[in-house]
């Protein structure tokens, strides 16, 4: 008999709670400062992890921010003063390492969002935000109930709505302002 909804859901959110007891209380901090430093932000992940971003990069906008989605035709270069954010759960991806390569190489600085803080994409950021959560790397054993790597997945979306929130803060915007910036193209 398989289980039900709620027993699912409750080991679920305690998975998640978990990763966040792992984490130091200011592991948020040098993305935030990281973010309040740059004049322009670029936001790229594979996957899940990209839609991840993909929301992160709209709540940066919610802020006021100058914040954009790699890929996008509307995306602008990078320089210095700026900021690329990636995510590489599992230490690395391809594509990350070159666009990681890339920023640095125009004069951004270079942040990476991973549960493997050891891996390569973190050797070459200058910011790194630990999230230890099981990936797809790491997901064969049954380690987690949710399936692959969703738990760094929801880690991730929960992570990012606590870094806007500590982020509105700092900026002094409000629900408000926030909802002001939201699209009305929906």
């Amino acid at each position: 008999m398989s289980e039900s909804l709620k027993s699912l859901a409750d080991r679920a959110l305690a998975e998640v709670a978990a990763v966040f007891a792992r984490m130091p209380e200011d592991a948020a901090d040098p993305l935030i400062a990281a973010i309040l430093g740059a004049k322009r932000i670029a936001l790229y992940g594979v996957g899940r992890e990209g839609l991840q971003m993909k929301g992160f990069a709209m709540r940066l906008f919610h802020l006021g921010l100058d914040a954009h989605v790699v890929g996008d035709m509307t995306t602008p270069p990078l320089g210095a003063g700026d900021l690329l954010i990636t995510s590489a759960g599992p230490g690395a991806f391809s594509t990350v390492l070159a666009l990681l390569g890339v920023a640095r190489g125009a004069g951004a600085r270079t942040a990476v969002i991973t549960a493997q803080p050891q891996g390569e994409a973190a050797r070459i950021a200058d910011v790194v935000t630990h999230l230890p959560a099981q990936t797809m790397a790491d997901d064969r054993g049954g380690a987690s109930v949710l399936p692959m790597g969703s738990l760094y997945e929801t880690t991730q979306m929960v992570f990012f709505e606590l870094v806007i929130l500590a982020l509105r803060d700092r900026l002094g915007e409000t629900a408000e302002s926030m909802r002001a910036r939201h699209t009305n193209l929906e």
